[in-house]
């Protein structure tokens, strides 16, 4: 049995940052990872790092003299090149620091303590003094019949290495992971269509911002089909046929060159028989943490996605700080110090968030003053092409602290982190709006934004 001061199953943005902190701070490290094709975890390798680079190559379709067949191909090419650079990178980066050992296997527990590695060679086991689990989140496929994952029928993960174009596509799953591919493939040039069970688009937004997310999205070729259930799945020679309830409760029938299914995450925990070690779980599978992301088993933490709540890896970056804190800071900052955090959906243009929506602020009875700005209304939106969407502010009317953004329009991925700086630190909404910007740009909008 080999022996070590701290083991971390999964090789994620927070697990590969505490193995090279502890590391160099001249701690045993063990990271285990059961997949090398994860080697950095989710981001780099299925999730925001190709499909941003999708996306952004779809925006570029229309300047290429490429038939969409070629362009496609030669942009899933390009990103698995990228991505294989990341995940060496990735690799090497925490394998070049002095005591850490990744191993390649997969990871479950025999005690709290003890965790056996199933390897290519044999099984190993490993005893240590601390756990630290970051496995992260696998994609959910739902039990519908005909349902089973091929060349044809894909999750977010496997869709982005298919370099056969889709000259029609069904997304099953309307949610924001479902919207960003129903951009990008309909930037590329295939017909999307989208099977939505909720007949409202974007019920967790306000009606005005989804309406033109939803507009902009069929301008780019998406079709919806919200309200609807999907009932069977009968893949062919030349697609999947794709059986659903309708609107009106009748059965159609529609056939697909390939499915993509976006029906959610859920943790990565199948594998490690966590009851064997005692750890507890909550309702949808996530491992219970305080806010020292301690479990209920001493010396077992969690960290990023698999133990709940919003799903980025810059939140799973912050958790590495809170560990950090922990062991070394008697946890002064914890769970409960966080603050606003902002998030984007890269639908193009992106939507981005942090705080309150109207919607929100009416339902725990704020006042507030309202501050809108069409896109179309800022110049910098003309010189990239792009003037859809709508800049929306809640203001706190006794405060004029901000209470919230929520913005729909070209760069608002980058704006949403100014609104998100001036909510942590308490700057009011005119030292924003009365602020001197550089010109023509995006957030020089705050200017005529806040001036309410």
């Amino acid at each position: 049995m080999e022996t070590v001061k701290n083991l971390i199953i999964g090789f994620g943005k927070a697990g590969k940052t505490l193995a090279g902190f502890l590391g160099n701070k001249g701690e045993s490290v063990i990271l285990i990872e059961k997949d090398k094709n994860m080697y950095g975890g989710t981001c780099i390798n299925v999730g925001c790092i190709p499909s941003k680079f999708l996306s952004n190559k779809a925006t570029l379709r229309k300047i290429s003299n490429s038939d969409n067949e070629t362009y496609y191909k030669e942009t899933v090419i390009a990103k698995k090149e990228l991505i294989a650079k990341l995940n060496k990178a990735n690799y090497d980066k925490v394998a070049g620091v002095p005591n850490v050992k990744i191993v390649d296997g997969t990871a479950s527990f025999i005690n709290s303590n003890t965790v056996e590695v199933e390897t290519a060679t044999g099984i190993v086991e490993i005893q240590a003094e601390r756990i630290f689990i970051n496995t992260g989140l696998v994609p959910v496929v739902p039990k519908i019949e005909g349902l089973n994952l091929s060349e044809r029928i894909h999750t977010s993960e496997t869709i982005m290495d298919l370099e056969i174009f889709p000259e029609s596509l069904a997304i099953v799953g309307s949610g924001y992971i479902g919207l960003e591919f129903t951009s990008t493939y309909s930037l590329f040039g295939s017909k999307v269509t989208v099977f939505g069970d909720n007949n409202k688009f974007l019920p967790r937004d306000d009606e005005d911002i989804a309406g033109l997310v939803k507009a902009e999205l069929e301008t780019q070729g998406a079709e919806f089909r919200l309200g609807v259930k999907v009932k069977k799945f009968v893949e062919d020679a030349d697609g999947v046929n794709i059986y659903f309830e309708n609107e009106e409760g009748k059965e159609e029938v529609r056939k697909f060159s390939a499915v993509l299914v976006a029906t959610g995450r859920r943790p990565d925990t199948a594998e490690l028989k966590l009851e064997k070690a005692g750890v507890a779980l909550g309702e949808r599978g996530e491992i219970k943490v305080n806010d020292r992301l301690e479990t209920n088993v001493a010396n077992i933490y969690a960290l990023g996605d698999v133990h709940g709540g919003l799903q980025f890896t810059y939140l799973s970056l912050d958790d590495f700080r809170i560990i950090k804190s922990v062991l070394f800071n008697d946890g002064k900052y914890n769970l409960n110090e966080r603050k606003h955090i902002p998030f984007n959906v890269f639908v193009i243009p992106s939507l981005a968030k942090v705080g309150m929506n109207e919607m929100e602020a009416k339902a725990a009875g704020i006042s507030y003053k309202l501050a809108k700005l069409p896109v179309m209304a800022i110049p910098k939106a003309k010189i990239l092409g792009n003037q859809a969407g709508l800049f929306k502010v809640l203001i706190d009317e006794k405060t004029g602290k901000i209470l919230g953004a929520n913005l729909f329009g070209v760069e608002a991925h980058e704006i949403i982190n100014l609104f998100t700086l001036a909510m942590n630190e308490g700057i009011s909404y005119e030292s924003l709006r009365d602020q001197i910007y550089t010109h023509p740009t995006m957030v020089e909008s705050f200017n005529d934004l806040l001036n309410v």
